[in-house]
């Protein structure tokens, strides 16, 4: 069974955040920069306390009535965070992002955050995993 380390191993464990005191312009800016579609949104001391994604942009800042974009990060974000640890399973983060109906987990590691997958990447791995699995009964069966 695949583990969040080795996701981590093979996308990398490059971690964008943003200070919670930051405005939802700069992240949405630093998004667009890297191309991603959620950040983890921390404290001044590096601690995670929040994600910002397009989707608590499209839900909660576009509505809203106010200039949200001036608006501080932290009014906007979503303050509960499921967390994993890079021992974490594929099979264990794929049941918690459907129970849960969120689309990343920081991964935390002796309460430090370590990296960041996302369900695209628990697919990727899931799939992988399969064909894998697959291969290997193929050619057990066509063994002469």
């Amino acid at each position: 069974m695949r583990t969040v380390k080795e996701i981590l191993y093979e996308k990398g464990s490059n971690i964008v955040t943003v200070e919670q005191s930051q405005t939802v312009f700069a992240a949405l800016e630093k998004m667009a920069e890297i191309n991603i579609g959620a950040i983890v949104i921390t404290d001044t001391a590096g601690g995670v306390v929040g994600i910002f994604s397009e989707r608590d942009y499209a839900r909660k800042v576009i509505i809203s009535d106010a200039a949200p974009l001036d608006a501080s990060v932290a009014e906007y974000m979503t303050e509960v965070v499921h967390t994993v640890s890079p021992t974490h399973t594929v099979d264990q983060c794929m049941a918690l992002v459907t129970d849960k109906r969120c689309r990343h987990l920081p991964v935390m590691e002796n309460g430090s955050l370590c990296g960041l997958v996302s369900i695209g990447d628990l697919v990727k791995a899931s799939i992988a995993e399969k064909e894998f699995l697959i291969k290997q009964l193929t050619e057990y069966i066509q063994y002469p």
